[in-house]
């Protein structure tokens, strides 16, 4: 077997003898797995994400009509079947388009190590964050793929492969803080059960009122900050891939493996309007003003679109292979975008072609954002500047007005899968597969703090006052940095 972590303890389930033939004949007791690590029914764990994913890519091409929302679930040998999942894909004749899954199977190029290793030095002497400036949060069950701070308060929110978000409240200087376990379930046979299915974005409204959350079972959901459900949106038939309230808080926009983006009456629950305009998975949207958004694709295309108009009110192309984020600036005058074609693009409702193409990256960008400084902002004597987050394993940050490079941090030595700006500006976190969450110096480009946890990180953040950063990764901790002195 190549991967023989994943052979695991079928005997708890009672299935004694076929475990036993399974570790012989898969010469398990040869290899150097401590079975004490690996948890229980985690064989069944794998096979089960296996088929949410095969559901996901067949659902693609299901979308066009009044039929059933959500696909019929695969047994597990309709799933091996190729015939079976052919025939299912043959429904639709549009080619089929590929998810791009969380974690890729492309690396970053080896990096020289950041000799940031040294143990139990001073913080003023050292930028590795001592262990007592870190508080790791247990609870999650699978992967933590999204975690964002309530916006006046501290309290952090994650969300997981466990089918749950949680809410951390951080607010005491606990070691120990208390979590609210928000159960994603759907209702079958008249009973509601846990969905299985990834909770893959979640993004708190401007007062911090309310949580929304998005999953692949298709539904987008409003909880209050005490746990409790307040509606439930279906309306997707797919995976939810984005999810974004906007500035007043009356709507959110969420994107879709459907193909389709979708504007929702937040107070309602209600979809106001649904926009299908893309060829393929709508992978993230973003606001510009409070009823107008931009929205991406693994069709290359990004779209502007307005409330209550049933068609884009601009269209870019440009990128030659799926474009995976766009960010607006703080003002809503340029849009931002990054693509697996290596290429970073600026681009202004003012003309079809792009403002800036900017190519430096070596491998895929997966994310990017803007600072807050500049014109619009509560920091406007700073320059606006961007950064780009690559699976090369750098990070770049960008002088848009110039389209030029500014600094480039090297420090990781695996893919980077998120980055976020402190909200004075003046500090960038990032978050690597390498497990280390870095805080860099945007003037300087120096690296300021560093931390190194137990998983690949897959989300970074700041909280509101600056002070502190959280950060989600993919063996289920989630943590939180102290910055203060």
């Amino acid at each position: 077997m190549s991967h023989p972590p994943f052979i695991v303890a079928s005997s708890p389930a009672g299935f004694y003898h076929a475990a036993y033939v399974f570790g012989i004949e898969s010469h398990i007791s040869q290899s150097n797995i401590n079975g004490a690590l690996v948890p229980p029914a985690a064989l069944l764990s794998i096979i089960q994400k296996g088929l949410q994913y095969t559901e996901a890519e067949i659902s693609i091409g299901e979308v066009s009509d009044g039929t059933e929302r959500l696909i019929d679930s695969l047994s597990l040998i309709d799933a091996v079947m190729p015939d079976v999942v052919a025939s299912r894909q043959q429904q639709n004749q549009q080619p089929k388009a590929v998810v791009k899954t969380e974690i890729p199977s492309t690396n970053g190029d080896e990096v020289p190590p950041t000799g940031t290793t040294g143990e139990n030095m001073e913080v003023d002497n050292s930028v590795e964050i001592p262990l007592n400036k870190a508080t790791i949060l247990r609870g999650h069950e699978s992967e933590v793929f999204i975690c964002a701070w309530n916006p006046t308060t501290d309290l952090l929110a994650s969300g997981s492969g466990d089918s749950t978000a949680r809410i951390w409240n951080m607010n005491d200087s606990t070691t120990s803080p208390n979590q609210l376990v928000l159960r994603h379930c759907i209702q079958k046979g008249g009973t509601e059960v846990p969905s299985n299915k990834d909770v893959t974005s979640l993004d708190w409204n401007c007062d911090g009122t309310l949580l929304a959350t998005g999953s692949y079972d298709g539904y987008a959901r409003i909880w209050m900050t005490d746990g409790r459900l307040a509606s439930t949106l279906g309306q997707h038939k797919g995976p939810i891939f984005a999810l974004k309230w906007n500035k007043k808080g009356n709507y959110i926009l969420s994107a879709g493996v459907d193909k389709t983006t979708i504007i929702w009456d937040a107070s309602s629950g209600h979809c106001t309007q649904q926009f299908a305009f893309h060829s393929a998975p709508a992978l993230d949207v973003d606001w510009q003003t409070n009823t107008s958004f931009a929205s991406c694709s693994t069709d290359q295309c990004i779209h502007v679109c307005q409330l209550g108009q049933d068609k884009p009110i601009k269209s870019f192309q440009g990128h030659t292979n799926e474009v995976n984020a766009i960010k607006w600036d703080p003002q809503g005058n340029l849009l931002a975008s990054c693509s697996d074609d290596m290429t970073l693009k600026i681009w202004s409702m003012r003309q079809d072609t792009c403002v800036h193409d900017l190519q430096a990256h070596s491998k895929e960008i997966y994310t990017i954002k803007w600072s807050p400084t500049g014109p619009g902002t509560n920091n406007p004597n700073m320059n606006l500047i961007l950064a780009s987050a690559s699976f090369d394993s750098t990070v770049r940050l960008w002088d848009v007005d110039r389209g030029a490079c500014i600094h480039t941090l090297t420090k990781h030595s695996e893919p980077v899968y998120s980055v976020a700006f402190s909200p004075d500006g003046k500090f960038l976190a990032s978050g690597s597969f390498d497990k280390c969450v870095h805080i860099w110096s945007t003037q300087s480009g120096q690296l300021v703090h560093s931390y190194k946890g137990t998983g690949g990180i897959f989300e970074v953040c700041w909280n509101s006052r600056g002070d502190k950063v959280g950060a989600s990764a993919s063996d289920g901790s989630v943590f939180v940095l102290d910055l203060r002195k």
